[in-house]
């Protein structure tokens, strides 16, 4: 048989609606000036779907230096990968201020945060050492344990009490194999907000022997008194070994970065194939990164908007009885009850006819039945922006609940094939 062949009969759980989808579900464009307003097929839209916490994508003193920076060293400098050409004093100035920021001996550098993540896991374990891991972690935690080549253990989401017994089960074998143990766990899980209990994992340590990794990317540079993560949250930085984040999110750029004791950095940056056999992260974007970076630790300001945004729309929504799970983090998801077409037709309606642009979550993400609208709130959204939204999503679902959704065929999308 073609192996291609199978691709025209199944296109998978989530490809087989991109006829449909595509375009405009899946795949949109969202154009212009990146802010809380952008184009969409021709309009304009308030956009909640920009993983631009503090609103830097934009911001003309990043536009400014990273526009100056290409200008100077263009996007191929410098060629090659780090360990044979590519590396730069201004990669050892990152890689040294992000470590100060987390407070981790050294930090070391990575061209993207999918997958440095994947890299970091298979690095760090050999055939020998079990993983324990949350059930929810990140598509890139869940392709790196993929490929460990040895035991792994999952317990379910935030369960302390069953995470407890992994450990025994992982003790028992690590003993046996003469290997160890990596916990691995998200600081803000993204898709639901919610955070992992990093001050219970941590407590762990007492009856047991592993190393915790955290994936903190949408907690780096929006969580804790600082803006350093998760663990700063909650006070548990010096007992997470790996501290990793990325800049795609409140640093809105591209890159990422793991940080920890000067020894196991240096094991990294000669061990992480997809770093080692990869071009170096180009200048521009690393002297990007030390500006926003540098704007992370001097401008409290957007941290503080930020979450007076993502406040009042968390009080608004609950306030006016809309179920957002237990996100403690700006991550905003509004869950409510309706299949794949009612889903469908209520995000065409608030696209179409609210111009309010959110994602939409619905199975095989999330049980059938349900479906979930996931907001990013922003520093470069207004309270006006969140009350408008929210006499828009109550609009949506009475609609929803009258079941309009469900019994009017609402205009077809012409998407983009």
């Amino acid at each position: 048989m073609d192996i291609f062949q199978k691709f025209r009969t199944n296109q998978g759980d989530i490809g087989k609606h991109m006829t449909k989808a595509h375009g405009y579900f899946t795949f949109p464009k969202l154009e212009g000036e990146i802010s809380a307003r952008m184009n969409f097929r021709g309009k304009e839209v308030l956009t909640w779907s920009l993983n631009n916490y503090l609103g830097l994508a934009n911001h003309p003193e990043v536009r400014k230096v990273d526009a100056e920076a290409a200008a100077q060293y263009g996007m191929a400098y410098p060629m090659g990968a780090r360990m044979m050409s590519g590396q730069t004093t201004k990669h050892e100035q990152l890689e040294r201020e992000l470590a100060a920021f987390v407070g981790k001996q050294d930090a070391f550098l990575l061209n993207y945060g999918y997958q440095g993540m994947v890299s970091i896991i298979d690095a760090v374990c050999g055939r020998n050492d079990v993983i324990v891991y949350d059930s929810e972690s990140h598509a890139c935690i869940l392709d790196g344990v993929r490929l460990h080549m040895g035991k792994r253990f999952v317990y379910p989401h935030n369960n302390i009490e069953n995470l407890r017994k992994q450990l025994e089960r992982a003790t028992k074998l690590a003993q046996k194999q003469g290997g160890g143990i990596l916990v691995i766990t998200e600081g803000v899980f993204g898709m639901a907000g919610d955070l992992g209990k990093l001050n219970e994992i941590a407590k762990l340590k007492e009856e047991f022997h592993f190393r915790l990794l955290v994936d903190d990317a949408h907690g780096f540079g929006v969580m804790g008194k600082t803006g350093v993560g998760t663990p700063e949250f909650f006070g548990v930085s010096d007992q997470v070994d790996l501290h990793f984040g990325t800049f795609a999110k409140a640093m809105a750029g591209i890159g990422g970065f793991v940080a920890g004791d000067t020894d196991v950095c240096y094991y990294l940056r000669y061990n992480m194939r997809s770093q080692t056999f990869a071009k170096s992260l180009p200048m521009p974007m690393v002297i990007g990164a030390l500006k926003r970076l540098d704007m992370l630790r001097s401008m409290p300001e957007l941290r503080e908007k930020l979450w007076s945004v993502a406040q009042a729309l968390q009080k608004g929504l609950k306030d006016a009885g809309f179920d957002i799970g237990k996100t403690n983090s700006p991550v905003t998801p509004v869950y409510m009850k309706g299949g794949v077409e009612e889903a469908t037709n209520l995000v065409f309606d608030l696209r179409e006819n609210y111009s309010v642009f959110c994602s939409l979550v619905a199975y095989p993400v999330i049980p059938k039945g349900e479906l979930m609208l996931r907001l990013i709130p922003t520093a470069m959204h207004s309270l006006e922006d969140v009350d408008y939204t929210i006499r828009a999503f109550k609009e949506v679902r009475k609609k929803l609940i009258d079941g309009l959704y469900s019994k009017t065929e609402f205009p077809s999308v012409k998407v983009d094939m």
